[in-house]
């Protein structure tokens, strides 16, 4: 999941470990962004509901995408 700002990135791993899901900040892939230098990785089965959680704290995602 990639994020506009590294604030963004680091509020979303706040929201994401307040809800239970493991997650992890790592360096943004230049391929998939260069917005910001962090992205969250995370299980991609759990998506749906980091989307819905970040949503419900107004934290603005950029990009979710599934990397191999």
């Amino acid at each position: 999941m990639a994020f506009h700002s590294t604030s963004h990135a680091i509020q979303a791993e706040k929201v994401c470990r307040a809800i239970g899901v493991e997650v992890k900040l790592i360096p943004t892939p230049r391929h998939i962004s260069s917005d910001c230098g962090v992205a969250l990785r995370f299980d991609y089965c759990e998506r749906d509901r980091i989307v819905a959680a970040l949503a419900e704290k107004n934290v603005e995602i950029s990009l979710v995408a599934a990397l191999d």
